[in-house]
């Protein structure tokens, strides 16, 4: 009897067992849609990518504040070729650092740390334009160095851009007065209006320059 009892028990416990693992599939009640979530780094390319922390200074307490720790990026713009800088804490992914990089910038080794390194810029991390001198420090020399090198690469190449940019507009303008002048012109001679001020004062100025064609006087006739 003992014997049947503890078969008869173990038969339960086999049965019980293959009742709990029935490969059933129970669906949610609430079914969420996925949705796409846009960091507005679509449009860029990141030029460089390292982890570090950064400081800020605060001036009315005259010390230094830790902003956050994560990655640095360099975003380049893929049509206006423009590059800022942005930094995301690492687990909030809350922006610490986010400002373009102008020609006028420039970034210096932290006096004492050859880890740090520090500059001045117009950040817009908070929502609003604020003058911060800003401080990283990274794991690395050679991070922070190839950090500092690809600053000032791209400082200098945004001077160039505003340089090419300049003689553009420049060249464009004065074409826009040499075609509106002829343009001017054209228009007197087959309406026959007064040509502008301007325009006769110019065309009177390139006259007198010219030397005047001599002329051959005939002789007195004899008496």
């Amino acid at each position: 009897m003992a014997s049947s009892n503890a078969e008869r028990r173990e038969e339960e416990e086999n049965v019980a067992g293959d009742d709990e693992d029935t490969g059933a599939q129970i669906a949610p009640i609430v079914k969420l849609e996925e949705v796409a979530v846009t960091t507005g780094e679509e449009e860029e390319d990141a030029i460089l990518d390292l982890k570090a922390k950064l400081y800020r200074f605060d001036k009315d307490g005259n010390q230094w504040k830790e902003r956050g720790a994560g990655t640095v990026k360099f975003l380049k713009h893929k049509e206006s070729g423009k590059v800022r800088l942005v930094m995301r804490q690492s687990k909030t992914l809350k922006i610490c650092a986010n400002h373009l990089i102008l020609p006028t910038m420039s970034v210096q080794e932290h006096a004492g740390n050859d880890k740090t390194c520090v500059w001045h810029a117009t950040d817009f991390s908070d929502g609003e334009l604020k003058d911060e001198l800003l401080c990283i420090r990274f794991a690395s020399v050679e991070n922070c160095k190839t950090f500092m090198e690809k600053f000032q690469e791209i400082a200098e190449s945004q001077v160039k851009k505003e340089e090419n940019k300049d003689v553009t507009a420049a060249a464009g303008l004065l074409e826009k007065l040499s075609v509106g002048d002829v343009k001017t012109e054209e228009k007197a001679e087959k309406t026959g209006e007064e040509v502008p001020v301007t325009v006769k004062e110019e065309k009177e100025s390139d006259s007198e320059t010219k030397p005047d064609v001599e002329k051959k006087e005939e002789p007195p006739a004899a008496a």
